[in-house]
């Protein structure tokens, strides 16, 4: 049987700052994620539509619990321009366990 990790590190791209912000402060509020990074200006080439897209995106870095994973995700379906946002979960398998204790106190467990 495969361990599943308490914890997860998500992905997701916005066109812009103003949605990036938005969407990290109303998963903040929600107590889903304990933190999301904010990274401007990226360069994303990808395959869209059957034309070869290159855009300017914002990506977040969302630290949060697994078992918040189906509401970031709903939220994020919500509120995200895209026809089809990205949405990619990696387990943290490890971490400075201060930290862990700090992301468990912040967010909210059901």
């Amino acid at each position: 049987m495969e361990k599943i990790s308490n914890y997860q590190l998500l992905l997701t791209t916005c066109p812009n700052s103003e949605v990036a912000n938005k969407l990290a402060h109303t998963l903040l509020k929600k107590h889903l994620a304990a933190c999301v990074n904010i990274l401007p200006n990226i360069q994303s080439v990808y395959e869209w539509k059957g034309d070869i897209v290159s855009d300017t995106e914002v990506l977040l870095f969302i630290k949060t619990r697994h078992e918040h994973y189906a509401t970031i995700e709903q939220t994020l379906l919500q509120q995200h321009p895209y026809e089809v946002p990205e949405l990619i979960a990696f387990p943290i398998e490890n971490g400075l366990p201060s930290y862990l204790t700090w992301l468990d106190n912040v967010v909210t467990t059901h």
